[in-house]
């Protein structure tokens, strides 16, 4: 008895240790790093921030990877954390634009599974959209509750207008990728992509340095600057395209330049950008790559 009663036990404590290894990993996967450890750091940085968003993060993750084993995904993909990011994002953009009721909760549980089922439509095309299936999900939940259920919508907060510190703008880039607007969230958030892949962490950190740099030049709100409005875009175009090669950081450059456009212009359409600027930016600087590389093995 005791014997069967030990390898239940030892079953449970393997199964449990694997989800909890892949929820982390699709935490970890916001700033596409595969690493549980990086994982677990973002999800203290948002606990940080904010003990409801880290709970809707939480959440949220679960739900994602849940639909992913409802609905028969790939088990590699799963186990990869690929279903559990664009969700986690969802579960706190829900709670920092609405106010933290029982519909919201609601609302956070079927928008992730949505976007999992979004992002599981581009993976089998092998389309590359990394947080668009977030974004799409944020943008309807939003759609909705401006035209018909306004009474959810959170305050919106005033930026205090403060002089920008070179320093803390990388750091604070890193932050409002996943919407923290405190420094020590955003350097929890560099160390954990810094143990993942350092060379990303840099070029992340210096990405959000050059994209505040270039909208301070043409006189962007100060304001948004200095809190990492205009950067955190910004890192994650740095992070898909680090490498070792001189050539990466062209591309780089080239991936920031267009977010930052696209970026100045949603806002001047008054337009919510969330990570949509990365996502476009990106993939259009793949396209190019692509087409470049292909031109240079065919002559």
């Amino acid at each position: 008895m005791n014997y069967y009663q030990n390898l239940n036990e030892n079953t449970f404590s393997r199964k449990a240790i694997s989800l909890t290894t892949i929820l982390l990993k699709g935490l970890g996967q916001i700033m596409l790093q595969e690493n549980s450890v990086t994982g677990l750091l973002f999800l203290v940085g948002i606990f940080y921030g904010s003990f409801t968003m880290g709970l809707a993060a939480l959440l949220a993750t679960i739900c994602g990877t849940a639909t992913a084993f409802l609905l028969k995904y790939d088990k590699a993909e799963i186990n990869k954390g690929l279903y559990g990011f664009s969700a986690a994002l969802v579960g706190v953009a829900t709670f920092l634009f609405l106010k933290p009721v029982l519909a919201t909760w609601i609302i956070l549980i079927i928008g992730s599974a949505l976007a999992t089922v979004i992002q599981h439509f581009f993976m089998k095309r092998k389309i590359p959209v990394f947080t668009l299936p977030f974004v799409l999900i944020t943008w309807l939940i939003l759609f909705f509750t401006n035209n018909y259920f306004p009474g959810l919508l959170s305050e919106a907060s005033i930026a205090i207008a403060s002089p920008i510190n070179y320093l803390t703008v990388g750091f604070n880039g890193y932050g409002q990728v996943i919407f923290q607007g405190n420094l020590i969230s955003g350097v929890l958030f560099f160390i954990a992509v810094c143990i993942s892949s350092p060379i990303s962490a840099l070029y992340g950190f210096f990405g959000a340095l050059l994209s505040a740099i270039i909208a301070f030049s043409i006189s962007a709100p100060v304001s948004d600057i200095s809190i990492g409005l205009y950067s955190f875009n910004a890192v994650l175009c740095a992070i898909v395209f680090a490498g070792n090669q001189i050539k990466d950081s062209i591309w780089v450059f080239i991936s920031i330049l267009l977010s930052l456009v696209i970026s100045l212009l949603m806002v001047k359409f008054n337009f919510t950008q969330l990570t949509f600027p990365f996502v476009l930016a990106s993939c259009i600087t793949l396209v190019v790559k692509k087409k470049y590389e292909n031109n240079r093995q065919n002559n």
